[in-house]
């Protein structure tokens, strides 16, 4: 059979197996040889939402996708031109994610009787099952073939059984020429001093993989995808919770404060706090609380102390902190809060992601109690969000919650590490002296931002609390005071629109349809608008990093359009959001809550069917 090397633009490989199988360290040493190989990537791990599902059943399915390209990779892929399934459950579960002309790698030796029937299936061939026939399935028996590769290894039986993974991983390797060396590196960084032994035999097991896939006929056609056309500077591959974790690091940098982050472990934010434990040497302090109340209150004192201070948590977490938020609000002390979005309500699907929280985030306080919401809309592009939630906190004297998504926080795309220099100083209004009376709550004439007084400075001595105050720090229940203080608290949320960009549009100014996004759904959204774009309609895109307040040309770019279609991972948050702030517009909604992102095609359509609706 003569072999042939095909140039791809772009290739989506999906892996998928039991939650022991490995997929989701494959999935990212394959991410992790791409990006370091040039291409452009993105990612998506796909966690089961039980902690422990029975093995070989469809609800303990792990999987990770990768896309990765030459040029214009902006999500994760929509369907897999490679889906390696480890068992039946994982082929049942991800056989629709495969295109008509996928290749479907299969662990035959896992495809006996009882795994079939633990799937679910109805027939013993699963392929035929599912209509899968005319695809090209390649059954490698992967298990047997690992054990042969380190039988001499020294290694227990469940110890080799955990590196079939890197075998699957070496026969990707060979089908899309990456190179092994960088996984080699990866290897002995991992496991050089601790577990030497452990070096040698993944490196010899993924050979292996590479060298079986090279053998076999059922591989006739090999592809090569060329490297992506970067400008100058270092990248690194990242994902949205370590970006946003290093955002907050170096808000920290450009404020001269002592970043401390209170915390409540939560699925899918646990990274954030994770991650910023592991830098005390960049002047960062973390506390593991007890429970959500208390990791929101540590950072109201952090606060109060004259630190940056940021909780991080999830849609459950942060109802638990909506009271201590209306303090912050109310002492109009700086508190970032990171909410990493989830499947809810409730406990939800804690591994899935949605966007389901906003109104949450806009309104789920007591009183009148406006908070600013900022959102992400890339794993990379947290590091940016993080940095600008801080600085509006800070210069503001403000809470802001900053919404990312599992979607974003889990996954990765290379990012160009930045230099400090070309990000903007934050300057909050600390105050060292005043002539006579210090009176906390006396404000700046243009932005109503109050001083902060860091405790413990002669002449500033002051109380703030979660009673209604008069601007001297007095406690008043007066009525006129109160409504004077509510809505003084209020306009200075609104006066920081004068801070935020404007909103910006991919397209024509004016046109037939405007498509509007926020959060995590910009790269579907974008490659849908671009799809349409390159096909003549007359269609833009209008994406909202900031959310509460909205940029102040909102209403100026809305204006030009004929329709407009807010799409988003609820069941419309947004869209009645706008309806109540801008009220002037027609709104038209396409919305998705199954936990998974959306599908660029869906989303093609969506807008088609906008266009030629009549009105």
């Amino acid at each position: 059979m003569n072999h042939r090397i095909i140039d791809a633009s772009d290739v989506v490989i999906r892996f998928a197996g039991d939650s022991g199988d490995g997929m989701q360290l494959t999935g990212t040493l394959f991410a992790d040889a791409s990006a370091l190989f040039g291409n452009e990537i993105s990612t998506f791990p796909d966690y089961p939402a039980e902690i422990r599902a029975p093995q070989g059943t469809v609800s303990g399915v792990s999987g990770f996708q990768v896309h990765f390209g030459t040029d214009g990779i902006h999500t994760p892929g929509d369907y897999c031109d490679v889906l390696v399934a480890m068992n039946p459950a994982a082929l049942k579960a991800n056989a629709k994610w495969a295109k008509p002309t996928a290749t479907i790698i299969l662990d035959i030796d896992s495809f006996d009787t009882a795994g079939i029937e633990k799937a679910g299936f109805k027939t013993d061939n699963p392929v035929t099952e599912l209509k899968l026939d005319d695809r090209n399935v390649i059954c490698a028996p992967i298990t047997s073939l690992t054990k042969e590769s380190l039988k001499d290894s020294g290694l227990d039986n469940k110890a080799i059984l955990r590196s079939k993974n890197m075998f699957t991983l070496g026969m990707c390797f060979f089908m899309f020429n990456r190179p092994l060396e960088y996984t080699y590196t990866y290897l002995e960084k991992k496991f050089g001093k601790k577990k030497p032994e452990m070096v040698e035999t993944n490196k010899k097991v993924l050979f292996d993989g590479y060298n079986y896939a090279s053998n076999i006929q059922a591989i006739a056609n090999t592809y090569s995808v060329a490297p992506a056309h970067y400008e100058k500077g270092t990248y690194r591959n990242i994902n949205g919770n370590q970006a946003t974790a290093w955002g907050l690091i170096a808000a920290a940098e450009k404020s001269g404060l002592q970043l401390f982050c209170g915390s409540y472990p939560i699925t899918p934010a646990t990274a954030i706090l994770e991650e910023l434990a592991l830098h005390k040497n960049l002047n960062v302090k973390t506390m593991q609380a007890e429970d959500e109340i208390a990791g929101i209150c540590t950072a109201i004192g952090a606060a109060y102390g004259g630190a940056l201070a940021v909780t991080t948590t999830s849609g459950p977490g942060l109802s638990l902190k909506s009271e201590a938020l209306g303090l912050a609000m109310i002492t109009e002390l700086p508190l970032v809060v990171v909410d990493v979005q989830r499947g809810g309500p409730s406990t939800g699907i804690p591994t899935k992601t949605e966007q389901t929280d906003l109104a949450q985030a806009l309104y789920g306080r007591n009183g009148e109690c406006p908070v600013a919401v900022v959102a992400a809309h890339s794993p990379s592009n947290c590091f940016d969000a993080a940095f600008n939630a801080a600085k509006l906190a800070l210069e503001h004297m403000m809470p802001v919650i900053l919404l990312t998504e599992g979607f974003l926080g889990n996954g990765s795309e290379p990012w160009k590490i930045p230099s400090m220099k070309d990000y903007p100083a934050i300057c909050p209004p600390i105050i060292d002296e005043c002539e006579g009376k210090f009176k906390p709550f006396e404000r700046d004439p243009q932005t109503l931002v109050r001083k902060w007084a860091v405790p413990g400075k002669a002449g500033l001595e002051h109380r703030v609390g979660g009673l209604e105050k008069n601007p001297a720090g007095v406690i008043s229940s007066d009525a006129e005071n109160h409504a004077f203080m509510v809505a003084q608290r209020a306009a200075k949320v609104a006066a920081a629109a004068s801070c935020i960009p404007n909103l910006k549009v991919e397209g024509a100014p004016s046109g037939e349809l405007l498509v509007v996004g926020w959060g995590g759904t910009y790269g579907h959204i974008s490659s849908a608008v671009k799809q349409l774009q390159d096909s003549g309609e007359s269609v833009s895109y209008a994406h909202f990093d900031y959310i509460n307040p909205l940029p102040q040309n909102t209403a100026e770019v809305l204006s030009g359009y004929r329709k407009i279609l807010v799409c988003e991972l609820n069941s419309g948050q947004f869209a009645d959001y706008l309806r109540a702030r801008l009220p002037q517009f027609k709104y038209s909604q396409y919305n998705k809550v199954q936990g998974q992102p959306f599908i660029v095609e869906e989303l093609v359509q969506a807008a088609k069917a906008m266009l030629g609706a009549k009105e």
